[in-house]
């Protein structure tokens, strides 16, 4: 197999046809879809330097990509060079993966990691955050790490609530081992009595564009000046990369109004067989109404009618999602360098730092931590995922 690193973004551009035809054969999610990277790549990644790796057969057709970029940061006078996942600031993008040809992981991973091992010079630390912890690449690439002498740190990020559908499995039958079944239904019957009560769902271009500038509106009034939304880098993210998304019906917001007014939606992504809730906000005078509650409900509605086999919060453990959820992943980060290198220094004191936090962290008292806890807090800004 040939490997080679693609680094100008008109080669990147390029690569579109291919990448989805390969990612919707492979186990990728959508945050590894070509349009989300290069959305991101466009408004949030400029700063780094294209490293993607891209794995062809003997018959030239595409096998692998795994899609990264350089960032080069001063570190004690020195030079220090981040290998980093496309798409892994900003944007919330969780299970960040190679998109590996089905039935080839292991001889793609093979050739990934001899590239990466002829490029040791142009990079100090290989970071991949957000990984599914059961990812292949995770298993594949440690083992490569050990056979080269290679560091490799694993540390745990985000966890992910989930739930799976059997084949053919009904609504009703989800809402029996749902915990707020009952409210749910009594709110959605109130809702439907009220003048002009409609749930609407854009998913063609133009009706997405409509809808967005809603689900910005109502995501602010959700979370004020916390939400990370606000910030014009993000929606101009999201203004382009939705409409990509959509031209592959993998994006959808769905809208609950009242007396023609929006008070809830609800942001998803959709990809392959898994139906993703990515983020929603609300009025928060109609908070008591349980629009949230009741527009979730029928998003699940939706997944099941689709045929998806399941339906995916994403990161965050919020007690609203273990309502409608049983499962739950774990995402996780690794940190390869090489021995006796500045980038192996680098993350030895870094991970030295976070065990002193640690220790101090257990030997003062609970409430001492609690005020530090909300004092950190009151300046830290929220990414708005609710």
């Amino acid at each position: 197999m040939r490997v080679d690193v693609i680094r100008e973004p008109r080669d990147f551009l390029a690569l579109r046809g291919e990448w989805q035809h390969l990612c919707e054969a492979s186990r990728a999610r959508v945050f590894n879809t070509w349009e989300w990277l290069f959305g991101w790549y466009q408004h949030l990644g400029r700063h780094r330097q294209l490293f993607i790796l891209t794995v062809r057969d003997e018959a030239g057709v595409l096998a692998g990509v795994l899609p990264l970029s350089l960032e080069e940061q001063r570190w004690g006078g020195g030079r220090l060079r981040w290998l980093r996942f496309l798409g892994d600031e900003g944007v919330g993008s969780d299970y960040l993966d190679a998109v590996l040809r089905p039935g080839d992981e292991a001889s793609v991973m093979e050739a990934l990691a001899e590239a990466l091992a002829r490029t040791w010079r142009e990079w100090d630390v290989l970071e991949l955050s957000d990984m599914d912890s059961l990812s292949p690449l995770v298993t594949l690439l440690g083992a490569h790490c050990r056979a080269r002498g290679w560091n490799l740190e694993s540390t745990g990020r985000n966890r992910c609530p989930y739930e799976t559908f059997e084949v053919g499995e009904r609504f009703d039958t989800l809402l029996a081992r749902v915990a707020r079944a009952d409210n749910y239904l009594r709110r959605r019957k109130w809702l439907e009595r009220q003048r002009g009560f409609a749930i609407t769902k854009a998913e063609g271009r133009e009706e997405l564009a409509r809808a967005l500038p809603e689900f910005f509106r109502l995501h602010a009034l959700r979370w004020g000046g916390r939400s990370a939304l606000e910030a014009p880098s993000i929606q101009s993210f999201h203004q382009t990369v939705v409409p990509l998304l959509s031209e592959a019906g993998k994006a959808r917001i769905y809208l609950l109004s009242v007396e023609g007014r929006a008070v809830a939606s609800v942001y998803a992504l959709l990809h392959g067989r898994t139906f993703s809730y990515y983020n929603a906000g609300y009025d928060p005078e109609w908070k008591a109404r349980s629009v949230g509650l009741v527009l979730v409900g029928e998003t699940f509605r939706d997944a099941l009618a689709e045929g998806f086999s399941e339906y995916n919060f994403l990161r965050g453990v919020e007690a609203y999602k273990s309502d409608w959820t049983r499962g739950l992943r774990t995402t996780v980060r690794l940190r390869i360098t090489r021995p006796a290198s500045l980038g192996a220094w680098v993350v030895r004191a870094q991970a030295l730092e976070r065990t002193g936090r640690q220790v101090l962290r257990d030997a003062l008292p609970e409430e001492l931590l609690t005020h530090v806890r909300r004092w950190r807090a009151m300046g830290r800004p929220e990414q708005g995922r609710c």
